[in-house]
């Protein structure tokens, strides 16, 4: 008489090679998803911080003296710059009609540059703002 056999319990080799691998592929999917959402927030609270920089530099700025703007500093590793230019299409600007109770405007435009990722990057902001001096009252009639 012949003795049953005996049933194979257990994964072979060749199972668990294949499950390892699944698993690496999808731990290696699961890093470069994760990874990229890391670095997405990172680059979102940089340029909240450039903006923020930005607008409190230009909220600084009440008026421009006659021969314009020219400043710049750092905020830790962030470097600024303040330049203004007279603005041609304004009420009192060069383009504009020159009426003396109305202040010549100036277009300021503060700049941030910074690296990041071994690249520089720059964002820019805008705004107009009168022309600093005294303002002569128009004759009456």
């Amino acid at each position: 008489m012949t003795a049953p056999r005996a049933v194979q319990r257990g994964f072979s080799l060749l199972e668990i090679l294949v499950a390892f691998a699944i698993l690496a592929l999808s731990l290696g999917a699961l890093y470069r998803a994760t990874g990229g959402a890391v670095r997405n927030v990172s680059h979102i609270e940089t340029q909240q911080r450039v903006l923020a920089l930005l607008q409190s530099v230009l909220a600084g700025v009440d008026g421009v003296p006659e021969h314009g703007l020219a400043e710049q500093g750092e905020a830790r590793d962030l470097h600024w710059s303040l330049r203004s230019s007279p603005y041609a299409g304004g009420a009192g600007g060069a383009g504009g009609a020159s009426t003396p109770s109305v202040p010549a405007l100036h277009e300021v435009q503060a700049t941030v540059t910074w690296n990041e990722d071994g690249r520089e990057r720059q964002m820019q902001l805008a705004t107009l703002r009168p022309q600093l001096g005294p303002i002569t009252p128009r004759p009456q009639p």
